[in-house]
C-alpha cells in the first residue's frame, strides 16, 4: 500500500497537470467577444436580378479593430453591387459598425440565405465572427408551372409589313469620301491648267470691267468737254495696267511712261493730245485730237491684254 505522503504527491501532481492543460483552453474564452455581428436584408422579398440592400452591423466594446467583408467575399448566391460604410458610433459604453451592401440574385431558390463573416484583429491573430443567417423571399412574376395552361397554337404569317426607310449614313459618307478623293486627285493633277483657267478668267473679268468705265468716262468727256472726266480716264488706263503688268506705272510721269514702253508711238501719241488739253487746256475745234487720244490708249492697252493674256 502506498504511504500517506506518496498519495499526497501524486494527488498534487495530478491537480497541476490538469491546470497546465486547462490554461489554453480558459484564456481563450475569457477574451471572446461579448455579442455577434447582425445582418438583415431591408426587404422581405426580391425578383430576380433586381437590387436589394443588406445591412450588417456590430455591437462591441469600444478599441477592437473590426473588419468588415469587401468586395472580394463570397457573397453567393448573390452578385456584389456596391457597398457603403458608415463611421463608428460610440454611445454610453459601446461602439457600433455599420454598413449597407447592394446585392442581387439571379438565382431561383424560393429563399436565399446570406451570412458574412466580420474579422476581427488581435495583434497578430484573427478572429472570424458569423453573423446570424438572414433570408430573403424571391419574388417570382412567373406563375407556377401548375398554373400555367397549354400555350395556344402559333399560326405562321407570312406577310411583309412596312417598314421605315432610315438614311444609310455609312453608304453616304464613303460617297462623300469617294467623291472628295477624286475632286483632291483632279485638283492636283491638273492644278496648272486650272490655275491657268482661273488667271485667265479674271483677265478677262477686269478687262471687260475696264473697257465698260473706260467707255462710260469717254463718254461723259464728250459730253460735257469737262477736264475731270478725262483725267478720270487717263487715271483708269494707268491703274488697269498697273494691275494688269503687276508694275507701278500709275505713279509716273508721261516721259517716264513713255519710256516704259520704250517710246511706243501710241502711247507717246495719245498722252502727248492728253496733256496738251489737261494741262495746256488746249482744245481743238473738232475733236479729233481727244478721240485720237482716247482711241490709241485703249487699242494699246487691248494690245497688252492679248499679250498677259496669251502668256498666262
Amino acid at each position: 500500500m502506498d504511504s500517506q505522503p506518496a498519495r499526497t504527491y501524486r494527488r498534487a501532481g495530478l491537480l497541476l497537470l490538469l491546470w497546465l492543460l486547462g490554461m489554453p483552453l480558459l484564456a481563450p474564452a475569457q477574451t471572446l467577444p461579448d455579442s455577434l455581428p447582425h445582418g438583415s436584408f431591408q426587404r422581405p422579398g426580391v425578383r430576380v436580378g433586381e437590387i436589394v440592400q443588406y445591412e450588417l452591423t456590430y455591437r462591441h466594446v469600444p478599441g477592437l479593430a473590426v473588419i468588415f467583408p469587401d468586395s472580394a467575399a463570397d457573397f453567393a448566391p448573390f452578385e456584389y453591387v456596391s457597398r457603403r460604410y458608415y463611421p463608428t458610433r460610440t454611445r454610453q459604453g459601446r461602439s457600433l459598425d455599420r454598413a449597407v451592401y447592394r446585392l442581387r440574385t439571379f438565382s431561383l431558390d424560393s429563399v436565399q440565405t446570406l451570412t458574412l463573416p466580420v474579422t476581427l484583429l488581435r495583434g497578430r491573430d484573427t478572429l472570424l465572427l458569423a453573423t446570424t443567417p438572414a433570408r430573403v423571399r424571391l419574388v417570382r412574376t412567373v406563375p407556377p408551372e401548375t398554373d400555367v395552361q397549354a400555350p395556344p397554337m402559333l399560326r405562321p404569317n407570312l406577310q411583309l409589313l412596312p417598314v421605315q426607310e432610315q438614311f444609310n449614313y455609312p453608304y453616304w459618307l464613303a460617297g462623300l469620301a469617294l467623291v472628295l478623293l477624286i475632286a483632291g486627285g483632279l485638283v492636283l493633277g491638273f492644278r496648272r491648267s486650272l490655275r491657268s483657267r482661273y488667271r485667265r478668267y479674271r483677265l478677262r473679268k477686269n478687262h471687260a470691267y475696264f473697257l465698260a468705265q473706260y467707255a462710260r468716262h469717254v463718254e461723259r468727256f464728250t459730253l460735257s468737254r469737262s477736264l475731270t472726266n478725262m483725267e478720270r480716264a487717263i487715271t483708269l488706263w494707268k491703274n488697269y495696267l498697273s494691275t494688269l503688268e503687276d508694275n507701278n506705272i500709275s505713279s509716273l510721269t508721261t516721259r517716264e511712261i513713255v519710256a516704259h514702253y520704250q517710246n511706243d508711238a501710241d502711247v507717246s501719241l495719245a498722252l502727248r493730245l492728253a496733256d496738251r488739253v489737261v494741262y495746256g487746256n488746249q482744245f481743238s475745234e473738232d475733236d479729233t485730237e481727244t478721240d485720237l487720244a482716247f482711241v490709241l490708249l485703249r487699242t494699246f492697252a487691248e494690245r497688252q491684254f492679248q499679250k498677259v493674256y496669251a502668256a498666262n
